[in-house]
């Protein structure tokens, strides 16, 4: 059977819509991918990157509380790098071989760097409800050097 002219009209125009509609459902869950993927990875950049230079500014230090404190700039510097701004953030912690005496000669300082992403598009009424983020972690071990001078400056 022939289609008729009245028939051919009404279906013109409906190809496109569908690939249109097609298209979107498609690319929606594609795109939340991509960006979901690349805030992860800015997290991952931002936590090896943060616990590298925070472990050298630590041994640097002329003391522990001096050390922590410029090890703490270290990463939030490394997470603003990276886009994270809000303080919370990131998350910085240390081992020491010596407990209270982590700068003596010839010991390894381990620093800790945890990044909290947020899924991006998720609520954050929901993301406290069910912790909907993604926990990144780097860690980094430093060698405090033996030829240092005890309790003066590095």
């Amino acid at each position: 059977m022939r289609p008729t002219a009245r028939s051919a009209c009404r279906d013109r125009g409906s190809a496109t819509i569908e690939f249109v509609a097609i298209g979107v459902l498609l690319l929606t869950p594609l795109i939340y991918l991509v960006l979901a993927l690349s805030r992860v990875q800015a997290a991952s950049f931002a936590a090896d990157s943060s616990a590298r230079a925070a472990a050298r500014a630590f041994v640097t230090a002329a003391d522990d509380n001096d050390g922590r404190r410029r090890a703490a700039i270290a990463v939030r510097l490394g997470l603003l790098d990276q886009g994270f701004t809000n303080p919370d953030d990131g998350e910085l912690t240390f081992e020491c071989e010596t407990p209270g005496a982590c700068l003596t000669p010839g010991s390894q300082v381990r620093v800790l760097v945890q990044v909290r992403v947020v899924l991006p598009g998720v609520p954050h009424f929901l993301d406290r409800a069910f912790s909907t983020g993604v926990t990144v972690r780097a860690g980094q071990v430093a060698a405090v050097d033996e030829f240092r001078a005890q309790g003066g400056d590095p």
